[in-house]
């Protein structure tokens, strides 16, 4: 058969022969695709189905021979019939497809909690969020519902400051080495206190670095003599900032973290160092200027409104000033030593009270910052006074 022969019928891959068309006519045929394989049923064309989810493998089952596919919508009358139809045949040839359900919305979050929820008897759940619950502070807590993040220490801290006051000032009295015994008590609750005021507990690794600076600072002033303070107190905080900052150069934190616990260890050394400022202090300012940061922290914690308790805590530090400075060396200087260790020791009191503070801050920051922060002006003042 030669190339230029035609073909009376066009090919068909299935089989089928279709009487050629010619060129024009094909050019005149609509440009739409037509299925010409075979189809599951040549007869019934289906009516589109709704978009819903579909299991092929149940839909390939052989539906029962008494049941009928229908697919337009059945009325009401014949849906109630087909459902009870439905009820008597077996699981397994139960048509896959079934209409659509309602969905109820999710509650608002501002929803109200439900009575047997808010009596107790069953846990309450706070609505579902896409990113989790972050953890809230108590600080942030207090200022959501309209608190004061602050909390003044209560009469209990104010009383244990009081105690270690007349340990100091009794241990002046007595002499150096009788004064350590307290000034190293002050500078281990004052390294635990500014930790957790901080919130960063257990942090026995810059707790232990702190208290150790304070002692170093304590050996070298008596070492070196109370008329070299300023250099020993300075040189062992100048040589503890560099030890500190070199530790935490070699931490793994997250540099946010070592940032943290940098100034944190920095800031508590240099507490503990400062407080022995008790030791570098003449004896008897320490003993005027211990037992009027006594009285006023004392003073501070009584049910008082807060300017008037300021008020009283600042005059019964002057007085105790001038009580105890005229049963010593000091005389009427006691006043004005009394007033600046009061104010000192308020400050103190004010940064233990911040940030919604716990109960072991105020058993530790509250009692040991009123005189950690009154030992710089005790000895300054001391010696001016002298």
């Amino acid at each position: 058969m030669s190339d230029n022969q035609q073909y009376p019928y066009d090919y068909d891959p299935y089989g089928q022969q279709q009487p050629q068309q010619s060129q024009a006519q094909q050019y005149e045929a609509p440009l739409t695709q037509q299925w010409q394989a075979q189809t599951w049923d040549t007869q019934v064309q289906p009516a589109p189905l709704p978009q819903q989810g579909y299991d092929y493998g149940a839909a390939a089952q052989p539906l029962p021979p008494q049941q009928e596919w229908a697919y337009q919508e059945p009325a009401q009358g014949q849906a109630q019939h087909q459902q009870g139809q439905y009820a008597g045949q077996d699981a397994a040839y139960q048509p896959q497809h079934q209409p659509q359900q309602s969905y109820e919305a999710p509650a608002p979050a501002s929803a109200p909690v439900p009575a047997a929820a808010a009596a107790g008897s069953e846990p309450a759940y706070g609505p579902a969020t896409t990113t989790g619950n972050t953890r809230v502070t108590d600080a942030q807590r207090a200022r959501a519902e309209g608190r004061s993040p602050i909390i003044e220490p209560g009469i209990q801290p104010a009383g244990l400051t009081a105690l270690l006051g007349l340990l100091l000032a009794g241990g002046a009295a007595v002499g150096p080495y009788a004064l350590l015994v307290p000034v190293v008590l002050l500078q281990a609750v004052t390294a635990a206190g500014w930790f957790r005021l901080n919130g960063m507990w257990p942090a026995r690794q810059g707790i232990a670095l702190a208290f150790l600076g304070g002692v170093v600072a304590d050996v070298a002033l008596l070492a070196a003599g109370r008329e070299h303070a300023p250099a020993a107190i300075l040189g062992t905080l100048g040589v503890w900032v560099l030890l500190t900052l070199v530790l935490q150069l070699r931490s793994h934190a997250s540099p946010d973290e070592r940032m943290y616990g940098l100034m944190a260890t920095v800031v508590s050394a240099a507490l503990a160092i400062v407080a022995t400022g008790q030791l570098a202090a003449e004896p008897d300012a320490v003993t005027v200027g211990a037992i009027a940061v006594a009285v006023a922290v004392v003073a501070r914690a009584l049910p008082l409104p807060t300017a008037a308790s300021v008020v009283v805590a600042l005059l019964a530090g002057a007085g105790a000033g001038v009580a105890v400075g005229g049963m010593t060396g000091v005389g009427s200087g006691g006043a004005l030593l009394g007033f600046g260790a009061a104010v000192a020791a308020l400050v103190g009191h004010r940064v233990a009270s911040f940030d919604y503070p716990s109960r072991f801050v105020h058993m530790t920051a509250g009692v040991a910052l009123p005189l950690a922060a009154s030992a710089p002006l005790i000895y300054i003042l001391g010696r001016a006074i002298a």
